[in-house]
């Protein structure tokens, strides 16, 4: 009875204290394949049917981005059992060398159970500097997946050709309406949202360049605004773009409790007010994952718990079907993605 005892003081002191006992799993890790020169730029989601899917660039040759690397594949690994165990990783983009794939992200349309999974496409060979937006997709929870269909005339404007500019990797957002959206980062124009009313059939950009802003992430919230959560590198705090009129004018405020060194990051609107947010929490190094909660729709954060304080970058999160929360972050200098649950005790409030 006593260690029954002294074992729950354990836990709730843990609990409140923010020692927290990860278990991670290393889902892409390069030093397994020697052919490899890197795992980088997850995207993570949970299919209609409770699958987990975690997309990311397989790297051939250097470990460098899309401009300055002609052997980028997309590869992805799936868990049946929220999490617990992962299937073989299997390619499913794997252009001609001088073709390259990157920065996947994802969309899951919970109305048709569709799955949509865009990446940035370069030809070095005959475009170079020329970006292409690409998006594949699965009718069967990421079993199965269509062939590329080039979506950049949709998305762009025809002055931007020849501009530096990316889908932002990880993922997009699904609205109550059905509305589907993901953020667009031109660096020389600013960053734009776009998407689909009709299922992914086509796609619409909006004319709205949010700035100040990098690799962005949108989600709708619980009174139907539309916020966007942005990186910027000159500064060491998020900026956050809101609107109340679905996408036609925004009002833009820096989160001043959101420490960041210039890193992708990510979002999701857990329930009702409650939004979560991961990043490498510092102003300085890309380093402390941490997860970071809003209880009142993004207009503030408190730090919830560190989940790795060493070298972290890129992360991505998804909700489990059982309630928990999956996240998949870059870590130790790039040399590993790994896999961890976040249990739903430690963010729901009591």
């Amino acid at each position: 009875m006593k260690n029954k005892f002294y074992n729950c003081l354990l836990f709730f002191f843990s609990l409140f204290s923010g020692a927290q006992e990860f278990e991670f799993i290393n889902l892409f890790d390069a030093s397994n394949d020697n052919k490899i020169a890197c795992y980088r730029i997850p995207s993570l989601v949970t299919a209609t049917n409770g699958t987990l899917i975690a997309a990311i660039d397989e790297r051939n040759n250097n470990c460098k981005d899309l401009k300055w690397n002609d052997d980028i594949n997309i590869v992805m690994r799936k868990s049946y059992d929220n999490g617990k165990t992962w299937k073989k990783i299997e390619k499913i983009i794997d252009y001609p060398l001088g073709e390259s794939a990157s920065d996947p992200s994802m969309i899951v349309d919970r109305m048709t159970q569709e799955i949509f999974l865009f990446f940035n496409y370069m030809d070095l060979n005959n475009s170079k500097d020329i970006y292409r937006f690409m998006v594949i997709s699965s009718k069967d929870h990421g079993e199965s997946w269509s062939k590329p269909k080039d979506i950049t005339g949709q998305i762009t404007k025809k002055n931007w050709e020849k501009d530096f500019m990316f889908i932002t990797s990880g993922r997009g957002t699904q609205t109550k309406d059905g509305t589907l959206l993901h953020c667009l980062v031109n660096l020389n124009n600013g960053t734009h949202v776009f998407g689909s009313k009709d299922h992914g059939k086509n796609w619409f950009l909006i004319n709205y360049a949010l700035k100040p802003g990098d690799e962005s992430k949108i989600v709708e919230l619980s009174n139907g605004n539309w916020l966007v959560n942005s990186r910027v590198n000159s500064n060491n705090s998020r900026y956050s773009h809101l609107s109340n009129d679905k996408g036609l004018t925004w009002k833009t405020f820096k989160n001043i409790d959101l420490k960041d060194s210039g890193c992708n990051a990510s979002i999701i609107n857990y329930e009702n007010k409650l939004l979560l947010f991961s990043n490498a929490y510092s102003s300085e190094n890309r380093e402390n994952m941490t997860i970071s909660t809003s209880y009142d729709n993004g207009s503030n954060w408190k730090t919830l718990t560190s989940i790795h304080k060493g070298s972290s970058a890129y992360s991505t999160m998804t909700k489990i079907e059982n309630g928990d929360v999956g996240l998949l972050f870059e870590k130790d200098n790039y040399s590993k993605n790994t896999f961890v649950i976040i249990s739903k005790n430690l963010f729901l409030e009591k």
